[in-house]
């Protein structure tokens, strides 16, 4: 028992026993190729749904943005918390067009998704001025209210029922209507935009999170920094989906999930899951996603014209 980072779990959810996780001698990589490819994410409907790793029975763990609605990323450097938010925007270039999901990146450090200007999910190019964020935090605010109106016009009660009432034609002729995508917004440094403008980060951010679900507005937020300064009580309370990449404390992994285990984790893509409706956090090892692949995908997205497929 001389092993470093034992995770145990007492007991283990539906089973009269206790677990003890003890991490294997060689790392086996999860590949974002193979996980596109499985059953599971197959059989998914949404076109927010997302592999997001393998638990450690194997199994792929696939998780629906749109029922999240909203997610936090926390992992300090060498955590895997890059690969996995670009794990997230690959499988979702893979499997939707850009009629049915419009992107936002928001990139303060700047080197991260670069790569991603120009393709025709992107509602913007990638965002790096923190300034300019706060902006477009407050652009997506006003495009849920008019969405909200244009759903309370033709009596739909979110997006889904409004796309499909458009589609069929149910709707008085004198009514301008067209299909709506999903907006996913992803944030990758929120720390670097509560430095420029917390109280109006933290309005939007609380806003969107509170209102946006059923207008189809979606965020996935990251950060090396979860200090209550950054992930404030109000942004926590309004995002109950996390997932805790290393972290450098036990500290850390309370503000993120409210337990500690997040700072025993290995690195390199090793997670602890707690979308919102789990009991207890699930560890999975993420995908890795190389930026040859990432490249290469965008490039082909590029030249067929949006068709992801």
């Amino acid at each position: 028992m001389a092993a470093a980072d034992i995770r145990i779990e007492a007991p283990i959810p539906g089973k009269a026993a206790v677990g003890i996780e003890i991490p294997n001698d060689s790392r086996d990589t999860v590949y974002l190729k193979e996980l596109l490819m499985s059953k599971e994410l197959k059989e998914h409907k949404s076109k927010l749904a997302f592999p997001a790793g393998k638990d450690i029975a194997g199994r792929v763990v696939v998780a629906d943005i749109a029922k999240m609605p909203h997610m936090l990323i926390a992992g300090t450097t060498g955590s895997g918390k890059s690969v996995f938010t670009n794990s997230i925007l690959m499988s979702i270039l893979y499997r939707t067009t850009p009629e049915e999901v419009r992107i936002i990146v928001i990139d303060p450090k700047v080197v991260e998704f670069q790569v991603y200007n120009k393709i025709p999910h992107l509602l913007y190019d990638v965002v790096t001025d923190p300034k300019k964020a706060a902006g477009i935090l407050n652009w997506a605010v006003a495009e849920m209210t008019t969405r909200y109106k244009k759903f309370a016009n033709i009596g739909a009660r979110d997006i889904s029922s409004y796309n499909a009432k458009v589609e069929s034609g149910d709707y008085s002729e004198d009514e301008q209507v067209e299909k709506m995508p999903q907006i996913l917004i992803i944030i990758d440094e929120l720390a670097d935009l509560m430095m420029v403008a917390a109280k109006e980060v933290e309005e939007a951010i609380c806003r969107l999170a509170q209102l946006a679900r059923a207008a189809g507005i979606h965020m996935v937020i990251a950060t090396q920094r979860p200090s209550v300064d950054v992930i404030t009580g109000l942004i926590k309370a309004n995002i109950p989906s996390r997932v805790a990449l290393t972290v450098a404390s036990g500290t850390d992994s309370r503000t993120i999930i409210d337990m500690n285990g997040a700072e025993k984790l290995l690195g390199n893509g090793d997670m602890l899951f707690y979308p919102a409706g789990y009991v207890k956090p699930v560890r999975i090892q993420g995908a890795y996603v190389s930026e040859k692949e990432i490249s290469d995908t965008v490039n082909y997205i590029k030249e067929h014209s949006g068709e992801a497929e």
